[in-house]
């Protein structure tokens, strides 16, 4: 069974359609980038997936079951899903280890189970040594990183990312583009990842998307 399907999805605001008759099938653990210019679609697209709005038509399904559609949508926090936005959104009065643990004590998961699996993702994204610190005194990639392991810590079935690397200086978004890779690798999470950068598509993808104009104009293996 597809991990996520998208059938005749179309997104309007007023008369215009930000998302045209989008049809896509995302297989369990695959990184599926849908790849464009801005106001192509791509990221209506990625805010539907996340529930974050409802498609005007057609549905979208997560492991065969339809979690949105025009008369009903799961909402996004009921999805298990994660999501990393182009700011890294963390919280500045807390340390990287607080960052990361959030998630999992909304989750009712509490005590050394957090800090074990706190502690053992920020060994696998190379920060065990900074899990005291703040947001402030870490570098833009760092913060990066923390972002990354808040998302993966919590096990989700599907992880979404809009752009994540475009507020990085150029070598930092080489050094990310590899890193992001090696995480989906090992953990085998199925991503879709949002970019209008086509290096980044090449480097990460296993298929790409070609958007334009609200619709997928291409879609296959770089």
């Amino acid at each position: 069974m597809s991990k996520l399907v998208l059938t005749n999805v179309s997104r309007r605001f007023g008369d215009q359609a930000a998302v045209d008759n989008l049809n896509l099938t995302i297989e369990q653990g695959e990184l599926v980038s849908l790849l464009g210019p801005s106001g192509c679609g791509k990221t209506t697209t990625l805010r539907m997936i996340a529930g974050f709005m409802n498609p005007s038509e057609g549905t979208i399904e997560v492991a065969g079951r339809v979690v949105s559609s025009p008369a009903s949508s799961l909402p996004p926090e009921r999805r298990n899903m994660s999501m990393i936005f182009q700011s890294y959104a963390l919280w500045p009065n807390m340390t990287v280890a607080e960052n990361d643990g959030f998630g999992l004590k909304i989750r009712k998961i509490h005590g050394a189970e957090v800090r074990r699996r706190v502690d053992e993702i920020l060994e696998v994204v190379k920060l065990g040594a900074l899990r005291d610190r703040y947001p402030a005194e870490l570098s833009g990639g760092q913060q990066q990183r923390v972002s990354l392991a808040r998302s993966i810590v919590v096990k989700p079935s599907v992880l979404l990312l809009d752009e994540p690397l475009s507020n990085l200086d150029a070598n930092l978004r080489e050094e990310m583009r590899f890193e992001i890779r090696r995480l989906h690798d090992e953990f085998n999470i199925t991503m879709i990842y949002v970019t209008h950068d086509q290096a980044e598509a090449m480097v990460t993808s296993d298929r790409i998307a070609v958007m334009n104009a609200g619709r997928i104009e291409q879609i296959d293996r770089p």
